[in-house]
């Protein structure tokens, strides 16, 4: 089958878990389909010749068609006057429209795939069999981030909260097959019929994320993309909530923050006791040279690929109730959960003093994830689905 891609990013690099899911799921429906991929592009600085070569072996056709500054501000502001959500307008362009329907007309696909409802507008009116892959539940992730807003950004959250709700729910009926990563995150669907979602967890690559034997030179670390809300607020939380009741007892303490593109909040973290690495080469540096790894998830839906990656390397694992929902691991059995400040910072004084706890709940959890969470076992249930 012939499988047009639709992508609100290029898949490369690998730094946020869209751009992950989407790169995997690529490499392993290429096996049994022809992909043409068309990727929109609003970052002005990406290597798309590295792009490329690394996309190439998976793709019968590449395609990434630029989002220019200018027309994604002008999107916005028009946007705010009409009804779809402000982030749909913001990657909607009609040259890129243009573009997008003469790829169609010239490859002819059998099947239309696309992810997040940001790409849905440029595909929605093709009479061909078509799949959306909601990922996340976008309008439930604004929601968390509304109630956390200040009292002037409040209203224009909520704003695009309901917009976000409504098209969530319009949309669904639009294309023949539905995909999400989590049955938490189908649940929270604003449709009747949303169970008819098929839930397509992600996976990790086991290959490349597995245990190394290296110096460590951190006690805890937590790692994703810095310049994305949910994981600075997590950030700010680490530090400034949960890292004090540590210190207090182990002084000395130090913590690595590893991601891209770290917001001004996360860089002003930074001391003696904290390390903000920035983009790192390869990101099992960030692992294998620490003891624990949190991730302390206050907002934000979906699963978390960083706890995917941690358990992969055998590094004893700490979340939050929240992030778990989606990955459904067993509490001081495969990981270790807590909600409060004082829950989190008890949970990484354990794991420091308690070796036996440690190393079992590092054992536990990459069992758990090899036998659960692979990209080939994932994928083959969408290709399944779009073969149907």
């Amino acid at each position: 089958m012939r499988i047009f891609v639709l992508l609100s990013r290029v898949p490369y690099p690998l730094e946020k878990g869209d751009k992950l899911r989407a790169f995997h799921q690529i490499r392993e429906l290429s096996k049994k389909n022809e992909i043409i991929l068309c990727a929109l592009n609003p970052i002005s600085n990406l290597d798309k010749q590295k792009a490329f070569r690394e996309l190439q072996p998976y793709c019968l056709s590449i395609n990434f068609l630029d989002l220019p500054p200018h027309v994604r501000v002008w999107n916005m502001f028009v946007s705010l006057f009409g009804k779809r959500p402000i982030q749909t307008g913001y990657f909607y362009n009609g040259k890129a429209a243009r573009d997008i329907d003469r790829l169609i007309k010239t490859h002819k696909p059998n099947h239309l795939y696309c992810q997040f409802i940001r790409t849905t507008e440029y595909l929605k009116n093709y009479d061909i069999p078509k799949t959306l892959d909601y990922q996340d539940v976008l309008s439930y992730g604004m929601k968390r981030r509304m109630d956390k807003a200040s009292f002037f950004a409040k209203p224009l959250f909520n704003l695009e909260y309901h917009r976000l709700l409504n098209y969530e729910a319009a949309i669904f009926n639009v294309f023949n097959n539905k995909t999400i990563i989590s049955i938490p995150d189908q649940k929270l669907i604003n449709h009747p019929e949303k169970d008819r979602i098929h839930v397509i967890p992600n996976g990790v690559d086991h290959d490349f994320f597995k245990p190394q034997n290296k110096e460590k030179k951190y006690d805890v670390v937590f790692t994703g993309n810095m310049g994305y809300p949910p994981n600075v607020d997590a950030s700010e939380f680490l530090v400034n909530n949960i890292m004090p009741t540590v210190w207090k007892k182990h002084p000395n303490t130090k913590l690595l923050i590893a991601g891209a593109s770290p917001a001004r909040k996360v860089l002003s973290l930074r001391s003696s006791k904290v390390v903000i690495s920035g983009w790192m080469d390869d990101i099992r540096d960030a692992y294998a040279e620490s003891k624990i790894f949190i991730a302390p998830m206050r907002i934000g839906t979906g699963l978390q690929n960083k706890l995917l990656e941690a358990m992969s390397m055998k590094i004893p694992t700490i979340t939050t109730s929240l992030a778990n929902d989606a990955l459904t691991a067993k509490n001081r059995q495969e990981i270790l959960i807590g909600d409060s400040a004082n829950e989190l910072a008890e949970n990484i004084i354990e794991l420091m003093e308690d070796s036996t706890l440690n190393e079992k709940i590092a054992e536990a959890g990459y069992k758990f994830v090899q036998k659960n969470h692979s990209w080939e076992k994932a994928t083959e249930k969408l290709n399944v689905i779009i073969n149907s």
